[in-house]
């Protein structure tokens, strides 16, 4: 649990995260209510030590008081006093607070743990959340918070991505803490637009969950997920975005998850309840477990299985026989 500003594994080893995303928080309208009776209800049946929120929170367009609305939005997680944090999506600062009035928001409430972070790295919102032990001030779990941006910044259009300076940033980071610790952290990362390496998690890897929409990653890959995996430690990303995309999926030992949509106020699928996604951590352990809370109640551990649409033929490294072949048959052909 938290204490002034403090997260901590509880007594029985475990450190557990709510994560809700896309609650498109508009003015308090039935659709709202709604959401905020869903995220009641997974608080209550969960008891979270943290939440987290992966983007849209609120609509920005839509929301006459943006401020309010973002209020509103974690008034649930407040009035139970959980420690929450978040990162901003495409959809938050298209009203009247741009990104930087949106983090000014968020830390005026009691219980939030979201940082503007470095001034001089893209976006706002680059920051990394220390987990202690249960038992002293040892960190034991980093959580890597991340602004994805909203939309291109270039001539390619689409969506937005995780630009150069905030990997840079994210690797000196995550170099600190292995030197502190003589070892990669153990750690998980959370940010809005998903990557493009979740299209290829899907089509190369067994997943479990559901797509049912296209995953609408950048037009553009960065190497953030190199990034994350030449790091080490990093066992998982949790994204939004795309409302009607539950799957996980790993990728060389690195598992992408999507998070379930919680909000009402925007589009969804028949028969596709609204929920969260729930992580739990076990002191000391390399992995974690995941599993859904949906709107009625319900939990979903064991989602669909996809197997993948493609195998990926494997790349052999010549030899230098190999190349003596390739020379002495280039040299007779040519």
């Amino acid at each position: 649990m938290a204490h002034q500003g403090i997260l901590r594994f509880r007594a029985d080893n475990t450190f557990t995260i709510v994560q809700f995303t896309d609650t498109h928080w508009n003015n308090g309208e039935p659709a709202d209510e709604q959401t905020r009776a869903l995220m009641a209800r997974v608080l209550d049946l969960e008891q979270p030590d943290l939440v987290f929120l992966t983007g849209d929170v609120i609509e920005g367009s839509g929301a006459r008081d943006p401020a309010q609305s973002w209020r509103a939005a974690v008034a649930p997680i407040e009035a139970r006093e959980i420690p929450w944090a978040a990162v901003l999506g495409n959809h938050d600062d298209e009203g009247t607070l741009d990104r930087k009035q949106l983090m000014a928001v968020q830390q005026s409430c009691a219980w939030c743990l979201s940082e503007p972070g470095p001034a001089d790295v893209s976006g706002v919102g680059n920051y990394v959340l220390r987990v202690r032990a249960a038992g002293g001030d040892a960190i034991a779990l980093a959580l890597y918070c991340l602004d994805s941006n909203g939309y291109a910044e270039t001539e390619v259009g689409g969506y937005g991505w995780i630009r150069r300076d905030q990997i840079d940033w994210f690797l000196e980071v995550a170099r600190g803490l292995r030197d502190e610790h003589d070892a990669p952290l153990p750690a998980l990362a959370f940010f809005h637009i998903p990557l493009p390496e979740y299209d290829e998690t899907w089509q190369f890897s067994t997943c479990h969950g559901h797509k049912h929409e296209a995953v609408c990653c950048p037009r553009i890959n960065t190497g953030f997920f190199a990034a994350l995996h030449q790091a080490g430690g990093v066992m998982g990303t949790f994204v939004g975005h795309d409302h009607i995309n539950d799957f996980e999926g790993e990728r060389y030992g690195i598992r992408l998850c999507y998070g379930r949509a919680s909000g009402y106020q925007t589009y969804g699928r028949d028969g596709f309840l609204r929920g969260a996604r729930v992580i739990r951590w076990a002191e000391g352990e390399r992995s974690f477990r995941t599993w859904l809370r949906l709107e009625d109640g319900s939990v979903v551990n064991n989602l669909p299985r996809h197997e993948p649409e493609f195998q990926r033929p494997e790349c052999t490294v010549p030899t230098l026989a190999d190349n003596t072949t390739f020379s002495s048959q280039f040299r007779s052909s040519h």
